[in-house]
Formats: C-alpha cells, structure tokens, sequence
C-alpha cells in the first residue's frame, strides 16, 4: 500500500524514477531542476538505483546520451529547465523524430535576459513543436504520477514518443508536500518492462535518423503528426490504468465548478491550485465563474477544449508566457484556433502574467476574471493584456 510522506517534490521524483528501474540517466544541473538530478545521482551512488549516471558537461550532450541509450534500448530519464532546455533544443527534435521513448521532467523557468533562475512557461512554450508528448503538473502528486505513467506512455508500442513532464520551478521543484509514493509492487504492476523494438545490435544492424531527401521528408513528417495525435488514446488508456491501480485520475483537461458556468477561466501548472480558491470566493458571492485546467498540452486535446467551453459567454485565459511582438499568450492562440470554426464559442480574453516568478494571488485571479468580463463586454483595442504589470 501507498505510503504518504513529506518530501521535496524534485526528491520525490527520483524516488520514482528509481522504482521504474531506470537504465540511464544522462544530465546536467541547472536551477531549478539541479534537486532532481542531484538526488538521482545520490541514489545511483548509494547503490539504491542500479543505473548509468552519464554526468556530462552540458545539456546539448545531455539529450545526446539520451538519445544513444534509449536507441540501445535501454529505459532513459533526464531533467531540464530555462536556457538548459534551450540548449538541447535542436537534439529534441532527433529525439522524437527517431522515436525514441525518453522521460524528461522540467522543472519550468523563465528564459534571459534579463536573468532569472524563477519559473514561468517560456521555456516549454519554445519547445512545444519539437514533437514530445508534454503533460503539465499542479502539485507534487501530479509530478510524481505523471513521471511514472510518461515511461508507460512513451515506451508502449504504439507510441514510442519522448514525453516532457512539466513542474513549475520553485513553486512546485523546491517545496515539500505530502506525497503518496507507490509501493515497488504497484509500480511493476502498472509499468512492464521496456521493449524497445528496433535496439541498436551490431548483429542486427538498423538505420535511425538517416538522410531524409525531399521525395521522403514530408512524409516522415507526416507519419510523425499523425502517430503524435494517436497517441491521445494511449495516454487516455494510461490514466484510466492508473485510476484502477491507484485511485487517481487525470484528464486532458480537468473541470472545477466549470458546469453550466457562464464565465471560465482557463489555466495550466501550480496556479491553478490558487486560481481554485479565487473561483471558490467568487462563487461564494454568487457569481457564476468556473475554471478549466489543461493537462495535455502535446498532443493538443482539441475536442476536449470544445467540449469544455461550448457553453460559456466568455473564456478567460491565463498564459504564463509571452509570445513577443505576436498575438500575446501561446495558449490563448491555440485556443482561439481550436474554436475558430465552432458555431458557437465564447469571447476570449488574454492575459499574460506570472512572468519570471510573480505570484498571481487569489485576490489576483479574482481581479483579472473581473477585469476579463469587463473586456468581453466592452472591447479592447489590444490583443492581449500583461497581467500586474507596473506602470
């Protein structure tokens, strides 16, 4: 039976990296991920993970390693955050276009300059076209569940895509929280040994990521696209899996208090936590607000976005990350794609905030829901606005 303990969410997830049985583990510290790969490499030291700790000397060459050891076969974890996952940017692409099955946890943070080590989504939105399943996270339970079911989701035969876990830095990387760690039993129930099906073999020798002319590279491409977006159905069979062994579920996109509510406000990661509790007090007042928090962010969830919003008058959305000179917040955008073409959707309103660490309190969320039904009903004149920002 699953035990509940304090511990620091980056420890927690070596903890179940560990139960994995985790082959190779190949990375390069940076704050605030540096806890994550520390600990591993103190398990591995102490003899507790019986695993290859590649320690290299930067992150480029980190998913390099990852890359040689999942072709080998071999189950392969790293970690990341900011200007690191910049650094291995044009590696995770090879990682996902060769198919191979890596769990990356990325303890999320702001991108320089100005230099900041604190967390916001600018380094997952640089990186949400490299083709990795990207799965987000709102506290210390979701990090760990949701590390343990990337290796099932990435490693299944009908996948074998990179999955990205994402953890807020600080707000989520560096605190300590009650957390239920699985038994060892649990996990080998629910995880079954990788099976990589074309592992590098001097006797069986095989091409991977070879020359790609223009009469096949729109069509590797393609194949690529298509296998990402089956792979809804592999990760929604995933958490229905869990739920059965664990008794948690999660979903592409999670509802609270959204049913019928005329107003939603949308996020993703640790704020939503908070903007919970700014929902709770406004419905307390009578006011007919709800939140929708999305999970999946590669592949996108398109009809569970429709679904979620079809009967609301205004949809508000949060994106903790700038898309500069452009239309504002990444998610929104994608939003407003998704809904482009429906009869009927709601007035959508973009707000930018959280950037490099600000705290959006619970009086802030309930500001910027007002300040949003202001928008829908009068207009604005820009495409988005900066949440907080000082004049």
């Amino acid at each position: 039976m699953a035990k509940r303990v304090g511990i620091e969410v980056s420890a927690a997830i070596g903890e179940v990296v560990t139960m994995t049985n985790t082959d190779v583990i190949a990375a390069y510290p940076i704050t605030p991920q540096t806890h994550i790969v520390e600990h591993l490499a103190k398990l591995v030291a102490d003899g507790e993970l019986d695993a290859e700790y590649i320690p290299v000397e930067s992150e480029h060459s980190a998913m390099s390693a990852c890359l040689g050891s999942a072709a080998a076969g071999a189950r392969t974890f790293t970690a990341s955050a900011g200007q690191g996952l910049e650094y291995m940017h044009e590696v995770l692409y090879i990682a996902s276009s060769m198919r191979l099955p890596i769990v990356m946890a990325i303890a999320n943070r702001a991108i320089s300059a100005p230099l900041s080590v604190w967390g916001d989504h600018s380094d997952a939105m640089a990186v949400r076209d490299t083709g990795w399943i990207q799965i987000f996270t709102e506290n210390g339970q979701d990090v760990v569940d949701n590390i343990l079911c990337a290796f099932r989701i990435a490693e299944d035969r009908g996948v074998l895509l990179p999955v990205m876990v994402h953890l807020d830095g600080f707000h989520l990387s560096h605190v300590l929280e009650p957390i239920l760690l699985p038994e060892q039993s649990e996990v080998n129930a629910f995880l079954p040994p990788n099976d990589y099906p074309l592992p590098l073999d001097p006797a069986k020798p095989v091409t991977m990521g070879d020359f790609g002319p223009p009469f096949i590279y729109t069509e590797a491409k393609w194949a690529q696209e298509v296998n990402l977006r089956k792979s809804t159905k592999t990760i929604l069979k995933c958490w229905e899996e869990f739920e059965r062994i664990f008794k948690r579920r999660y979903h592409p996109v999670e509802y609270y208090h959204s049913e019928n509510a005329r107003v939603l406000l949308l996020t993703m990661g640790s704020f939503s936590e908070t903007a919970m509790t700014a929902i709770d007090q406004m419905r307390g007042e009578g006011k007919d607000v709800g939140l929708i928090k999305l999970r999946l962010w590669r592949p996108f969830p398109f009809a569970e976005i429709r679904s979620a919003v079809k009967d609301a008058d205004v949809l508000i959305v949060l994106d903790r990350a700038l898309s500069t000179g452009g239309p504002g917040g990444p998610v929104a955008s994608e939003i407003r794609s998704a809904l482009y073409n429906e009869d009927r959707k709601p007035k959508i309103v973009s707000f930018v905030g959280g950037l490099g660490g600000r705290d959006i309190t619970a009086s802030g969320f309930q500001e910027m829901v007002n300040r949003g039904i202001e928008i829908a009903k009068t207009g604005s004149k820009q495409e988005f606005e900066i949440f907080g920002v000082k004049e």
